[in-house]
C-alpha cells in the first residue's frame, strides 16, 4: 500500500520543498489502505537530510494544510510518532469504490470534499501488527516493539541527547571544538587536555616553527633534528603519558640541548688513518698536516728542524 500513498504524493500533494519530502517519507511507510504510519522526528531529519527545524516546520505546515494528521492517541515503535494521510486515504477509498464492479473504471480526480474513512476499533486493532497500539494500553498487552523489525525502525539512542554545561554527554571527543583545526595529538593539540604517550606525540606546526624560529633547524639540519627527535622518543619511551602540551615543552628543552653532527677529524694525515701517530700530540699532528699540505717532508723531525 505505501506505493499507492507514495503515488498519491506524488501526483496530487500540493506540499513543496522538505514538506513534500516529509509527506513522501512517511507514505513510504504507510502499510495498507488506512494511511497510517509511525515516524520518529530523528528518521524523518535522517531520510530528508534537513535540520530538525525544517522537519517540525514542515509538519506544522502538512498538519495545516491537511494533508497529514498527528495521531496523539497512539504511539510507534520506541514511543515515535503516528501519523495518518486522510487525504491520500481518501483517495485511495475513492478509487476502491469505483473499481470494484469495474478495474478499468475512469476515476475523478480528488477533491477536499472526498470523505476520509473513520479509524474505528477494529481498523485500530490491525494496526498492531504494524508495531501501533494505543498510549494506555492494559498490563497484558504485549510489548510494542515492531514485530518486523525493519531496517526503517527508529534508532534507539535518544534523538535528543542529554545535556551538561555547554557541551553534550555523547559529544565525541576526537572532534576539535573548531572545524578548521587539525586533529593532532588526539584531542586536538591546542587545548593540550589529552593524554598521550611520548611514542604517540606528535610535532605539531607550533612546535616546528619554534624550531625554525629558534636556529635549531639550521643549526642541527632535517637530518639532525629528525635524529635528536628519535634519541627523545627512545628515551621517553617509558615514562608515563602526559599531555600533548607538556611533550612539547619536554621536546624542546631537549632539541635546545642537541649538539649539532660531528665534523670530521681535523688532525687526519694524507694516506694514514683519522687517528694521528703513535706519539704525537694533537698540535703536533695539525703541523704535520699543513706541512704534508706544502709538499714538507712530515715526522718528528720535519716538526723539530
Amino acid at each position: 500500500m505505501s506505493v499507492d500513498a507514495r503515488e498519491w504524493g506524488w501526483e496530487h500533494s500540493s506540499s513543496k520543498g522538505v514538506a513534500r519530502l516529509v509527506l513522501l517519507s512517511i507514505a513510504d511507510r504507510v502499510p495498507d489502505e488506512k494511511c497510517v504510519a509511525w515516524a520518529s522526528l530523528a528518521s524523518l531529519v535522517t531520510r530528508t537530510n534537513a535540520s530538525r527545524t525544517a522537519v517540525r516546520t514542515a509538519l506544522a505546515a502538512l498538519a495545516e494544510s491537511g494533508e497529514l494528521e498527528l495521531l496523539n492517541y497512539l504511539d510507534g515503535p520506541q514511543r515515535a510518532s503516528v501519523y495518518r494521510l486522510p487525504r491520500a486515504a481518501a483517495w485511495l477509498a475513492k478509487v476502491a469504490k469505483a473499481t470494484k464492479d469495474d478495474p478499468d473504471a475512469y476515476v475523478e480526480p480528488p477533491t477536499d470534499s472526498d470523505p476520509v474513512p473513520e479509524l474505528d476499533e477494529e481498523a485500530e486493532t490491525q494496526l498492531r501488527r504494524y508495531g501501533i497500539w494505543p498510549k494506555k494500553g492494559k498490563e497484558s498487552d504485549p510489548s510494542q516493539r515492531n514485530p518486523t523489525g525493519a531496517e526503517s525502525d527508529p534508532s534507539r539512542r535518544n534523538p535528543t541527547p542529554r545535556r551538561a554545561g555547554i557541551r553534550t554527554v555523547e559529544g565525541t571527543d576526537s572532534a576539535p571544538q573548531n572545524r578548521s583545526e587539525p586533529k593532532v595529538n588526539r584531542k586536538g593539540s591546542s587545548s593540550g587536555a589529552a593524554v598521550t604517550s611520548a611514542g604517540e606525540w606528535q610535532i605539531d606546526p607550533a612546535t616546528h616553527d619554534w624550531a625554525r624560529q629558534h636556529g635549531h633547524l639550521d643549526r642541527l639540519g632535517e637530518e639532525g633534528l629528525q635524529a635528536a627527535d628519535a634519541k627523545w622518543r627512545a628515551h621517553r619511551a617509558a615514562f608515563k603519558p602526559r599531555t600533548a602540551a607538556s611533550w612539547a615543552a619536554d621536546w624542546r628543552s631537549w632539541v635546545a640541548r642537541e649538539h649539532a653532527p660531528s665534523r670530521p677529524k681535523l688532525y687526519a694525515l694524507p694516506g694514514s688513518g683519522s687517528a694521528p701517530k703513535g706519539g704525537m700530540t694533537l698540535a703536533e699532528a695539525h703541523t704535520a698536516a699543513l706541512l704534508a699540505a706544502l709538499g714538507e717532508p712530515t715526522g718528528e723531525g720535519a716538526i723539530a728542524q
